[in-house]
C-alpha cells in the first residue's frame, strides 16, 4: 500500500492527511512534508492519522522529528488519532502507546478540534 499526503489549510494550520502505511519506505514522504510546510514558513503543523493503518518505528521516529521540528522554529505540532479500531486508524496511537511516547503528542479527535485554539488535546 503507497502512502499519501493531501495538505490543506485551515485557520492558521497546515493540515497534512495521511493515507496508507507509515513504515521505512514512506516515512520520508511526511517528513518532507512536514519539512516543506516549515520551509514555507508555515509552523503549525496538524498531522492527521486517522487514515494510516500501520505505522512502524520508523513513522514513529518521523513523528517524533517533526514534533522536535516544530519545537525549534517555535511551532507546534499536533496529531489526530481517532479513538476507533485500528482498521479506522488507531493503529498509530496503540503503536505511540506501547512505546511510551504517546505523551509527547498533543493528539485530538478531529480537525476541528486539532485547529481549534480553545480545544484540549485528549488525555494520554
Amino acid at each position: 500500500m503507497t502512502l499519501k499526503v493531501y495538505e490543506t489549510e485551515q485557520d492558521a494550520w497546515t493540515v497534512l492527511r495521511i493515507h496508507g502505511e507509515l513504515d521505512l519506505v514512506s516515512s520520508p514522504v511526511v517528513r518532507q512534508s512536514v519539512h516543506g510546510a516549515v520551509a514555507a514558513g508555515q509552523h503549525h503543523v496538524v498531522l492527521d492519522l486517522s487514515g494510516v493503518l500501520f505505522c512502524d518505528s520508523s513513522g514513529v521516529n518521523v513523528l517524533i522529528a517533526s514534533r522536535r521540528l516544530m519545537k525549534s522554529c517555535g511551532g507546534r505540532l499536533r496529531l489526530i488519532l481517532p479513538a476507533r479500531g485500528a482498521v479506522d486508524g488507531s493503529h498509530v496511537n496503540k503503536v505511540l502507546g506501547a512505546l511510551g511516547v504517546r505523551r509527547l503528542f498533543d493528539v485530538y479527535p478531529d480537525a476541528d478540534a486539532a485547529t481549534d485554539d480553545r480545544s484540549q488535546p485528549l488525555t494520554a
